[in-house]
């Protein structure tokens, strides 16, 4: 074991100090700090906060980099932080610095395969369109594999993410009298989204798997009126599969009819492939922990779908945690859990052949499957 390792109540120490530090999308600052101080004392030869304000974290030599990207922003709203029978409750305990703080403290632990660099990465903006953090990494730093801090529960790995896409819709226009027989500004909003949603189960039409359906989500509708002339926004999500791009997706889209379409948040859909050098010191390293390991596909989306294309290498995303409870008032992770998948990430450091050979990574969905 590594000199500086930590020990279990240190690696939930450090869980518990992350979740309680507030750091929604844009403000991560105080957080990112905080882990590249934590990482610094640890072991972690460089430790720093870099140009896009992620926390990084370096260990070993090597012409070989192996980089451990988990998101350090996480969802608004902050229910309080507490622990009650053996689980850690508050925001970003299973999205995702459960996974991050996993990828921190397995990497005080692991001996490290010779001629192998161990990078953690704690991005800011994976809950946001901008995704300023893995976009800069992707671009920065150089791997020959990648590990993404995503909740798939500590025996599973996920391959691959939906594509995605977010339009906003937005109407200005001359009121009419309401006895006349003018559609009103929510009127208009709502028969565009009934013919997005036409336009949806078409394309779903003779599709089972969730993973090759499109999905779109009305996430808000805004009216208002200003004297003589009224106003309605709105904003769509879709979830993309493999086979549809966000540009083939704007434009097969209904037409606006005097509307202003506005698309942001483009990510295609990505898959990578199961069977390399880092799924099997994955699967080898769930087994030696009692585990059975399986794969999924998740419906949204991650860093993956920013680095997996910038660097095609073999890549999979791995992390404690319920993606169930993302987002929700009662988030919490299973401590246990915790402590069992960082055993994972470090046997599974162990386990990389001590120079591993770049293999083929993952493509754009659209290119090619699992």
């Amino acid at each position: 074991m590594a000199e500086h390792a930590v020990t279990d109540d240190q690696a939930i120490d450090l869980l518990r100090d992350l979740v309680a530090i507030p750091s929604p999308s844009y403000a991560e600052r105080e957080a990112v700090e905080f882990l590249a101080r934590w990482m610094g004392a640890h072991g972690y030869e460089q430790a720093f906060r870099d140009e896009a304000g992620n926390a990084v974290g370096v260990r070993g030599e090597g012409p070989f980099t192996l980089v451990l990207l988990g998101h350090i922003d996480t969802f608004g709203g902050f229910p309080p932080v507490r622990v009650a029978d053996g689980k850690l409750y508050g925001r970003g305990a299973v999205d995702a610095k459960g996974a991050l703080a996993a990828f921190a403290a397995a990497g005080t632990r692991a001996t490290l395969p010779d001629g192998l660099r161990l990078v953690v990465v704690g991005a800011v903006e994976e809950e946001a369109p901008t995704s300023a953090g893995a976009r800069h990494a992707g671009q920065a730093y150089r791997a020959d594999a990648c590990i993404i801090g995503e909740p798939s529960q500590w025996d599973r790995l996920t391959l691959g993410y939906k594509g995605r896409l977010v339009l906003r819709w937005a109407w200005r226009g001359a009121l009419a009298h309401s006895a006349a027989d003018v559609p009103t500004a929510a009127e208009r909003a709502v028969a565009y989204w009934e013919q997005v949603r036409a336009y949806a189960a078409a394309v779903n039409a003779g599709r089972r798997g969730l993973f090759d359906r499109l999905d779109a989500t009305l996430q808000d509708l805004n009216t208002a009126q200003d004297g003589a002339f009224g106003q309605a926004t709105m904003t769509v999500g879709f979830r993309l599969p493999p086979d549809l791009t966000p540009d083939a997706l704007c434009a097969a889209l209904p037409a606006a009819d005097g509307a202003d379409l506005t698309p942001y948040g483009q990510e295609v859909a990505f898959v990578a492939p199961k069977d390399n050098f880092l799924t099997r010191a994955l699967r080898g390293a769930i087994r030696a922990q009692g585990g059975q390991p399986a794969f999924v596909l998740k419906t949204g989306t991650s860093d993956m779908n920013i680095v997996g294309p910038a660097w095609g290498c073999p890549i999979v995303a791995y992390g404690p945690g319920d993606s169930a409870l993302d987002h929700t008032p009662d988030e919490h992770l299973d401590l246990d859990e915790y402590l069992r998948a960082i055993k994972v990430l470090e046997g599974a450091l162990r386990g990389l052949p001590p120079q591993p050979c770049r293999a083929a990574g993952g493509r754009p969905a659209q290119e090619g499957g699992v």
